[in-house]
C-alpha cells in the first residue's frame, strides 16, 4: 500500500524534536573571526545531542572547507556582491516568469501528470494538496528531475552556518543534515543547491526530518529517485503549513482606477467580497463564486504598477512558506494552472532593469529613518517594501508606482537629510 508513513513520520518527528532541543541549548552564533575548524569542532555537542555518532560527524566534515563564492554570506572586510543570490530576488518579474519557459514546463508537466496519475491521486487523497501544484513545484525546482544540483550540502550548510547572513537558521539545517547521514542517507545523495536544499523538489534537511514519508510503499524514503516519495514529501510539507484543500492559490485581477499598489500586502487581507465591492474583477472576466467571495485574500503586485495584480489567497501564502518569494509562489501557481489547462497572465509584465541591491537597501533604510515600518533592510523587493514606497509616494505627491527606483532613492534621501 502506498503512503505507509506512520513509522517513518513518528521516527522523524522524534529525531527533529531532539535536534531542536539540542540547538536551543547551545548558542548558535559563531564569531566571524573564529577559525573554521574551531567552528566545526564547536558543533559536536549539538550533533551528539541530536543522536549523531562521532564517526558520522568526523566523516561528514573530513576535508570540508568553506566555500566563500556562494551568495548570502557576511564576511568582515569583504565587499558585498550586489544582486547576488536567489533568482527570485535578482531577476525581474518578466525574466523570472519567462513565458517560453513556463509554456515548456506546462507541456512537460501534463505528461508527468499522466505518467504519475495513480501516485498523485493517492497523495491528493491523503493530504488534500492538488496534483497540479505538486507537479508544478517539481517542475520549478528541478525541471522534473532534469536539473541535478552539484554542490555538497554539508559544505554549503557549514559555510552558511559559519559566515552566512542567517547563521542560526543554517545551524539548524546543518545539524539536521548530519542527522540525515546518521539515519543512513548516502553522502552521494546529499547534493544540493548553494542553500543546501536536496531532492527532486529541493527541500531543506529540517523539512525532511519533519515531513518525509514513504510515498510508493517500498519501505524506504527516497526523495532523490522516487517521484512518489518526493511529491508525497512536498504534499506533507504544504499540508503542514496550512494548505486549504480544493481552494485556488489566487486570482489575477484588474484593479479599478481609483485603487493603487499601496494597498498591497498581507496586512490588508480581507474577504474577496470586499475587494469586489472596491471594484476589483477577475482578469479572466469570469465572476467569483460564492465560496471564493467568502475567502480571504490580499492584493499582490510583484512588479508594482508595471505588471499584473493578483488577489493572493491562503494557498499562495503556503507556497511562499515553501520558498519565501512572491515570484516563486506566482511561478508555481501559474505553472499549476497551465498543467491544469490554463494559460498565460492576462496583463503583460513590463521590461526594465532590476534595481540594484544597494538601491533597494538605501530606500528601505531611509524610509525606516522617516518613520515607515520597514522591518528589515535586506535589499530585497518584498511586498512591504513595495507598499511603503507606494505610501511614501502618495504622501509626497509623487506618481505612485510602488517601485524602488533611483528617482525614489533620491527623493527619500533628500527628505531624510532634512531630519
Amino acid at each position: 500500500m502506498l503512503l505507509k508513513n506512520t513509522y517513518f513520520r513518528a521516527s522523524a518527528a522524534a529525531v527533529l524534536t531532539s535536534v531542536l532541543l539540542a540547538l536551543t541549548s547551545i548558542a548558535a552564533n559563531a564569531k566571524p573571526t573564529q577559525d573554521f575548524s574551531s567552528f566545526i569542532a564547536s558543533l559536536w555537542p549539538q550533533a551528539k545531542a541530536a543522536g549523531v555518532s562521532r564517526k558520522t560527524f568526523d566523516t561528514a566534515f573530513a576535508g570540508v572547507k568553506p566555500d566563500y563564492s556562494i551568495p548570502d554570506l557576511d564576511i568582515p572586510g569583504r565587499p558585498k556582491i550586489d544582486n547576488a543570490g536567489q533568482a527570485e530576488f535578482t531577476k525581474t518579474a518578466a525574466d523570472y516568469l519567462s513565458k517560453p519557459y513556463l509554456e515548456k514546463l506546462g507541456v512537460e508537466g501534463k505528461k508527468f501528470l499522466a505518467e504519475h496519475r495513480t501516485a498523485l491521486e493517492r497523495i491528493e487523497k491523503l493530504t488534500g494538496v492538488d496534483r497540479y501544484t505538486l507537479v508544478a513545484i517539481w517542475g520549478r525546482e528541478t525541471a522534473y528531475g532534469s536539473y541535478h544540483p552539484s554542490k555538497d550540502a554539508i559544505q554549503m550548510l557549514a559555510t552558511l552556518a559559519y559566515v552566512g547572513k542567517r547563521k542560526e537558521r543554517f545551524h539548524d539545517e546543518l545539524i539536521a543534515a548530519l542527522v540525515m547521514l546518521q539515519k543512513g542517507i548516502p553522502r552521494s545523495d546529499m547534493k544540493s543547491s548553494w542553500a543546501g536544499a536536496v531532492g527532486l523538489t529541493q527541500a531543506m534537511p529540517t523539512e525532511y526530518l519533519k515531513f518525509a514519508i514513504d510515498g510508493d510503499g517500498d519501505g524506504k524514503i527516497d526523495i532523490w529517485r522516487s517521484v512518489a516519495d518526493a511529491l508525497a514529501f512536498t504534499a506533507m510539507q504544504l499540508k503542514g503549513k496550512g494548505w486549504v484543500p480544493g481552494a485556488r492559490w489566487g486570482y489575477e485581477v484588474i484593479a479599478p482606477q481609483h485603487a493603487d499598489c499601496s494597498l498591497e500586502g498581507p496586512p490588508d487581507t480581507r474577504p474577496i467580497a470586499d475587494w469586489v465591492k472596491m471594484g476589483f474583477k477577475k482578469a479572466s472576466g469570469r465572476p467569483f463564486t460564492k465560496a471564493e467571495l467568502a475567502s480571504d485574500a490580499y492584493l499582490m503586485m510583484p512588479a508594482g504598477a508595471y505588471g499584473p495584480a493578483f488577489l493572493a489567497a491562503q494557498n499562495f501564502r503556503v507556497i511562499r512558506l515553501y520558498n519565501t518569494s512572491d515570484l516563486y509562489a506566482l511561478f508555481v501557481g501559474n505553472l499549476g494552472d497551465r498543467i491544469r489547462g490554463g494559460g498565460d497572465f492576462v496583463t503583460p509584465w513590463a521590461s526594465f532593469a532590476q534595481p540594484r541591491t544597494h538601491t533597494v537597501a538605501g530606500i528601505q533604510a531611509r524610509l525606516q529613518q522617516l518613520g515607515y515600518p520597514m522591518d528589515k533592510i535586506d535589499g530585497k523587493i518584498g511586498s512591504n517594501t513595495r507598499k511603503q514606497i507606494g505610501l511614501y509616494e502618495k504622501a509626497n505627491g509623487l506618481s505612485i508606482d510602488c517601485w524602488p527606483s533611483e528617482r525614489v532613492l533620491a527623493h527619500v534621501e533628500s527628505q531624510a537629510a532634512k531630519r
